[in-house]
């Protein structure tokens, strides 16, 4: 089922975009020119960065296939930047990983819960894909972004690498901005937090400056929480999205999207075949 039915004009069109077309932009490859290796500042940054990349790698080819509950809260904001307008749903989300083809494909869908009333005179802001933002860190594209070290932070105890990115001229993205018909990479740069000993991904900011303001986008940001999820049979632990907030802004409009999700689960498709009986 689709998540959301009235959405209308540009948003429609530009904004309900990331991670929407991760599936398209996954198996693109860097653009020939663009940086043969990423660059990072230090040899500790460096160390964790690949740490991270090997646990984001066999997550996605391993164990991507998860379903949890997620409730969104849909909010316009007006000049002034406080909220004018909300809606609250709740969906079962569930995200496919797949790579028989030889390359990575990943696919989400949602089933409603509670739909919130819709007032046809507002438009909103459809947001999705967080997940996909991780393939930042994926081997694929480790030549579309640079990485520098920025420091180190003790955080409950545990001892926290922040690691700041910008995407390289030319190369691949993740995330895509669809405008009538077309799709444009987004040129996203950010933050990523991670855990020391273990490489797990405890934060990730991603945005995008002025560079797509000819197509209407005047600021897009994000920022993603993560929390340890037990899976079982087998039993193994990732860092799954806890909390996400995308703020979109055009020149006439400002939206902020806050996403939750709890109760992940794994699954695994099966085929049943019965035989009957002849008579």
């Amino acid at each position: 089922m689709k998540a959301f039915s009235r959405i209308s004009g540009f948003v429609a069109l530009a904004l309900a975009t990331f991670g929407a077309f991760t599936h398209v932009i996954a198996q693109q490859p860097a653009i020939s020119g663009a940086t043969p290796a990423p660059v990072v500042s230090d040899a500790v940054a460096m160390d964790s960065l690949e740490r991270a990349r090997k646990l984001v790698e066999q997550f996605f080819e391993q164990s991507a296939n998860v379903v949890c509950e997620e409730s969104i809260t849909q909010t316009t904001l007006g000049k002034n930047g406080k909220p004018n307008y909300r809606e609250e749903s709740r969906y079962q989300y569930q995200l496919e990983a797949s790579t028989s083809t030889g390359s990575l494909k990943l696919k989400e869908s949602r089933d409603a819960r509670k739909i919130a009333f819709r007032d046809p005179a507002r438009t909103l802001l459809i947001t999705n894909g967080f997940t996909s933002i991780l393939l930042i860190l994926h081997p694929k594209y480790e030549t579309s972004y640079q990485f520098e070290g920025a420091g180190e932070e003790l955080v409950d105890g545990r001892t926290i690498e922040e690691i700041h990115y910008k995407p390289v001229p030319g190369g691949a993205s993740p995330a895509a901005l669809q405008l009538r018909g077309k799709n444009y990479p987004l040129p996203l740069y950010g933050s990523i937090w991670i855990d020391k000993e273990s490489g797990a991904i405890t934060r990730l900011t991603a945005a995008v400056d002025s560079s797509m303001s000819d197509l209407g986008l005047k600021g897009l940001t994000s920022d993603i929480h993560y929390a340890l999820v037990q899976f079982h049979d087998p039993e193994e632990a990732y860092w799954m999205p806890l909390s996400v907030t995308i703020d979109v802004e055009t020149p006439l409009q400002h939206w902020r999207n806050v996403h939750r999700f709890t109760g992940y689960k794994r699954f695994r498709a099966t085929i049943k075949v019965e035989l009957g009986k002849n008579e």
